[in-house]
């Protein structure tokens, strides 16, 4: 059990369900909109983007700021400063520095996620101790010095080396989320099945809560959103415990996994979902 919070919000993260959201939209990535504010200090899209995704029932909300020439070790820890001001929710710190990694978990609020880690050397040389020093939970993603391989056995070995030295420097196992890598479907018609395959061992053989950006295997291919969801579904039968995804589009269909799966007593998330779609402030955004 994985145990997240803000300033007063906890998030427990279940090997067994429910299943939880990381909201994916604060990322600059197909969103000009978000650079273009970004760059001239205006912190009202982000705001924008980080209620529309709580209205849509997320449960943590991924803060990535990265694009080419930004200094995102100012950037991250400003952002955050605002999203805590306005809002109580844990945040995802997502970046590849190091550098602003801790920047901004220096003004975290709580107990928050790191994402990522490799079981790549420098990776896991570099960011483990800082997540330790902090207290935070991180992700891991199942590649390392050699790239990433297509056999899910391989991945699990890569998984079970950074745990390992995670908990070797004093990490608690519980704050070490794996993510098996979801790749594009469209490159590679086994993409998927590797990816199911890894879960389902990490799940089954570490025990692990599991994540994965959840519409990384649609990528170049139409009607995205039916692929993200029927991949999700299966995903989440394997062991997915907590996506990266857009609250916006996949939260009905994570409740209603988690109702099938009999992980909701009396039906109650999946009406609290049926009930908050109706309302007027949930729109689909991209």
């Amino acid at each position: 059990m994985t145990i997240l919070h803000s300033k007063t919000k906890e998030v427990i993260i279940n090997t067994e369900g429910p299943v939880i959201i990381i909201g994916e939209c604060i990322n600059p990535t197909r969103r000009k909109k978000l650079v273009s504010t970004l760059q001239s200090g205006d912190f009202d899209y982000v705001l924008e983007l980080a209620k529309n995704q709580i209205d849509a029932l997320a449960d943590i909300l991924d803060v990535n700021v990265g694009f080419p020439g930004v200094d995102d070790v100012k950037l991250l820890r400003e952002t955050v400063i605002q999203l805590q001001t306005h809002f109580d929710i844990p945040l995802c710190l997502d970046s590849p520095n190091p550098k602003a990694i801790e920047a901004a978990l220096k003004v975290i609020e709580g107990k928050c996620l790191i994402n990522s880690v490799n079981g790549e050397e420098k990776s896991m040389n570099t960011l483990l101790p800082i997540v330790k020093e902090y207290g935070a939970v991180v992700i891991g993603l199942t590649m390392d010095d050699d790239g990433i391989t297509n056999d899910p056995f391989k991945r699990l070995a890569i998984a079970e080396k950074i745990l390992n030295r995670a908990v070797k420097i004093g990490i608690n196992e519980e704050d070490v989320i794996i993510d098996p890598l979801a790749m594009a479907v469209s490159a590679d018609p086994q993409a998927c099945l590797v990816t199911l395959e890894t879960i389902r061992l990490v799940h089954e053989k570490l025990g692990l809560n599991i994540t994965q950006g959840a519409s990384n295997i649609s990528f170049g291919l139409p009607d995205r959103e039916m692929l993200n969801i029927a991949f999700m579904v299966l995903a989440i039968r394997n062991g997915l415990t907590c996506p990266i995804a857009n609250p916006e589009k996949i939260t009905a269909a994570v409740r209603a996994a988690d109702l099938v799966l009999g992980r909701d007593d009396f039906a109650m998330r999946f009406i609290e979902c049926s009930q908050n779609l109706k309302q007027p402030h949930f729109t689909h955004k991209q």
